[in-house]
């Protein structure tokens, strides 16, 4: 947004000053930043907002520090936002085949699989049966268990989880404001087990 965003409710700076949204590539954290001056970002292009290596920001000049809600999103980013995820889960493949490696159940009667759209009971018993040998990648998965979109079936899920509509967090923290959630740390755990972090 080269003029600012007029309805936002963070910061005044925000409403006349170039601003752009963004996704998080490791917990999917929804934030804003302002471009560097004279410097233009374009839908759906990859900046570093890392705080930790402000060096590496090539076009990234200021980061508001706190996480957006999805409610916050403007209408061309919710609508991109489906596809960014994506395009996440894609680059994080090693991750989510890892999930679907060491999903445990949550209670005796729900495994952790069920929660991602589109795995019933039946599917879930055959990811089970199949991880015996380690799934290898999302294709192996489709091929194995006959699941026609694993990367799109994940991206559903963490879609839901950034809009705040679960009761059982899977991959992220609930968005601020969402009480009495499971939060059962997938994405954490598996960064740990990898050695991402």
């Amino acid at each position: 947004m080269p003029g600012g965003n007029p309805l936002d409710q963070h910061h005044p700076s925000h409403k006349n000053k170039p601003l752009a949204q963004a996704l998080g590539t490791t917990y999917f954290t929804l934030l804003e930043f302002h471009p560097k001056p004279g410097v233009a970002v374009t839908q759906g292009e990859k900046v570093c907002v890392s705080f930790r290596f402000r060096e590496l920001r090539d076009k990234v000049g200021y980061v508001w520090g706190e996480s957006i809600r999805y409610d916050d999103l403007t209408t061309v980013a919710k609508s991109y936002l489906p596809e960014a995820i994506k395009i996440v889960v894609l680059d994080l493949e090693k991750v989510f085949v890892t999930f679907f490696n060491i999903a445990a159940p949550v209670t005796i009667k729900l495994h952790s699989l069920e929660l991602i759209p589109g795995i019933g009971k039946k599917t879930m018993w055959t990811i089970l049966e199949e991880r015996k040998k380690p799934f290898e990648s999302f294709r192996d998965i489709q091929a194995r268990v006959k699941i026609p979109d694993p990367v799109g079936l994940i991206s559903e899920r963490i879609l839901k989880e950034i809009k705040g509509e679960e009761k059982i967090y899977l991959f992220l923290e609930p968005p601020p404001g969402v009480r009495d959630a499971v939060v059962l740390g997938y994405l954490h755990r598996i960064y740990s087990m990898l050695g991402y972090e």
